[in-house]
């Protein structure tokens, strides 16, 4: 890979990536191989391809979920500082990125039962040192943002709905201003006023300097927000797998 520019936080460099699948003898389940892409400040790469070529295996590489069989991901939090490869890393500094560097919206939403969804929003900020009252408060804002109702913001998210709880997960996951945004399907089961918000809130991160990566089966909303899209069927072992 050629030489990366001061604005690139994050590089995938010819990553592998496999299961073992333990019940079935140890057999041996390819994903993909040689994985190569970069991410810039002010950028919002998509990864392609059809359902189980291995995107969001690669989404949860790059947030430490997954091992890295072979090569590198590399990132780093600001211009001038070093790149960490996360597939060499310790679980100290994978832990450190994740919570400085890398916000995430996964696919579905990990709540703890009893806790409020105000005050799942807010734990990220609370992490980073924001005071809880300061934290709650930008929390509700960006609920509000999202159009969740106001007498849901203080229960817990257990008996929501679909939308509701991705919603929580959508704020959960854009409250912070980290350097680099991962975005796993973050617009499903959302409806069509709820995605132009989150389209909206991608722009506004977008036009503040994160390097977003993001995976999203709507057509629309990926046409809407790419920049560039890395086709990732060119790297899938899933096709090579079944032949």
């Amino acid at each position: 890979m050629s030489e990366p520019s001061s604005a690139t936080r994050l590089i995938v460099d010819r990553v592998t990536k496999s299961f073992t699948n333990h019940l079935r003898g140890g057999v041996h389940l390819p994903v993909v191989a040689n994985v190569s892409f970069a991410v810039k400040a002010g950028e919002v790469v998509v990864l392609g391809g059809p359902s189980g070529v291995g995107k969001s295996s690669i989404l949860r590489m790059i947030t430490g979920n997954y091992g890295v069989e072979d090569g590198r991901i590399l990132m780093r939090r600001a211009d001038d500082e070093a790149f960490v490869d996360l597939a060499a890393a310790s679980p100290r500094e994978v832990i450190s990125l994740r919570r400085d560097v890398v916000g995430h919206v996964s696919q579905f939403l990990r709540a703890i039962p009893r806790v409020s969804a105000a005050e799942i929003v807010a734990e990220p900020l609370r992490e980073m040192g924001v005071p809880a009252e300061e934290a709650l408060a930008r929390a509700r804002r960006m609920l509000s943002r999202l159009n969740l109702p106001e007498a849901l913001f203080d229960l817990p998210p257990a008996t929501f709905s679909g939308g509701e709880k991705q919603r929580v997960n959508i704020a959960h996951g854009l409250i912070t201003d980290h350097p680099v945004l991962l975005l796993d399907e973050p617009t499903a089961s959302l409806d069509a006023e709820n995605r132009d918000v989150v389209c909206d809130l991608i722009a506004e991160k977008k036009a503040q300097g994160a390097a977003i990566l993001g995976i999203f089966h709507d057509e629309e909303v990926r046409a809407r927000v790419a920049d560039r899209i890395v086709d990732i069927s060119a790297f899938s072992m899933r096709k090579t797998a079944a032949a």
